[in-house]
C-alpha cells in the first residue's frame, strides 16, 4: 500500500498474465548436410525438434549449440545418434502432448507400429519425416495435427528443401509456418 495525494492511501493492483508460448523449429532429413539458414530461421525459437536422419552427429551436436534439441533416430543414422536418440520419444510441450517417430506414414496411412503407439498415446500432434514430402495435415479419426517438414538435406528426391516453424501456445498449435531453404 502507498500514500497519494493528500495522505490518501491506494493499492496498485497489476494483472498477471501466464504466457505459455513455446516457438518450435522443426527439421528432418539433414542426411548430413545442415543449411546455415537454418539458424538464421530457428534464431527466435526455443526449441528445435529433429524428426531423424540427422547424419553424422556434429549435425545433432551444431543443433544443440545452438538451442535446445529433441529428436529421434532415422533409418541412416549410425550408433552414435541411436546411442543419443531414441526410435520415438512422447512428451508434454507446453499442455500439448507431442509424439515423434521417424517413420509413421500419414494420416489415415500410417505404418502399423505407428498406428498402435497413436492409439496407445493419443498425441494431439504426431511429427514423422522420412518420406521427404512436406505434410501438415490433421487427422479427424484420431484428433491428431500430423506435420513431416519434408527434408532439410540434399540427399533425396525432394525438389525443394523445407522446415517447418509453429507456436505451441498452451492447447493450441498456430502460427505454423513453411520455410523453403531451396533446391
Amino acid at each position: 500500500m502507498g500514500r497519494g495525494l493528500h495522505g490518501l492511501s491506494f493499492h496498485l493492483h497489476f494483472p498477471i498474465f501466464a504466457i505459455h508460448l513455446k516457438q518450435i523449429g522443426l527439421i528432418s532429413d539433414t542426411h548430413g548436410y545442415l543449411d546455415e539458414n537454418v539458424f538464421k530461421h530457428f534464431e527466435n525459437c526455443n526449441e528445435i525438434w529433429h524428426a531423424g536422419d540427422f547424419g553424422p552427429i556434429e549435425i545433432a551436436n551444431r543443433l544443440k549449440s545452438f538451442k535446445p534439441l529433441k529428436g529421434v533416430y532415422g533409418n541412416i543414422d549410425g550408433p552414435d545418434i541411436r546411442s543419443e536418440f531414441p526410435e520415438q520419444i512422447v512428451f508434454e510441450s507446453e499442455e500439448v502432448k507431442v509424439m515423434i517417430r521417424h517413420i509413421g506414414g500419414y494420416p489415415p496411412k500410417y505404418n502399423p507400429e505407428t498406428k498402435k503407439e497413436l492409439l496407445n498415446h493419443r498425441p494431439l500432434l504426431f511429427i514423422s519425416g522420412h518420406s521427404h514430402i512436406l505434410k501438415v495435415m490433421y487427422d479427424e479419426k484420431l484428433n491428431c495435427l500430423h506435420m513431416n517438414p519434408g527434408a532439410a538435406g540434399k540427399q533425396g528426391w525432394q525438389k525443394v528443401r523445407t522446415i517447418i516453424r509453429f507456436v505451441i501456445d498452451g492447447k493450441d498449435l498456430k502460427n505454423c509456418e513453411v520455410i523453403e531453404l531451396g533446391k
